[in-house]
């Protein structure tokens, strides 16, 4: 499966955005999907996943996690975005049928929370 991560920008602390990850190839429905984000300098933190409804603490409560199937997209809703969720935003994928854990990754997509 290929992905490909959308809808970084910049925001003003209090905003939102939605990020898209899109995926390409067949039976989508059989991965998971996480989200991923790499603060400048720092190390790459997981946020969340599909399937499964827990968050990183810093986000519990302001980050979204969605599917649609239909679409072979998984979205990253990010309310009250506050300026430590400045990061480069991966989306990844596992097979729920393996161990192998995340396997697939797609480029990242730059989110900017100005304070």
């Amino acid at each position: 499966v290929q992905l490909q991560a959308s809808g970084g920008g910049l925001v003003q602390a209090g905003g939102s955005l939605r990020l898209s990850c899109a995926a390409s190839g067949s039976s989508f429905s059989r991965y998971v999907v996480g989200w991923f984000r790499r603060p400048q300098g720092k190390d790459r933190e997981f946020v969340g996943e599909t399937d499964r409804t827990w968050y990183v603490d810093s986000v519990k409560g302001r980050f979204t996690i969605s599917r649609d199937n239909a679409k072979n997209t998984v979205y990253l809703q990010m309310n009250s975005l506050i300026p430590e969720d400045t990061a480069i935003y991966y989306c990844a994928a596992r097979d729920t049928y393996s161990s192998r854990g995340y396997e697939y990754w797609g480029q990242g997509t730059q989110v900017t929370v100005s304070s």
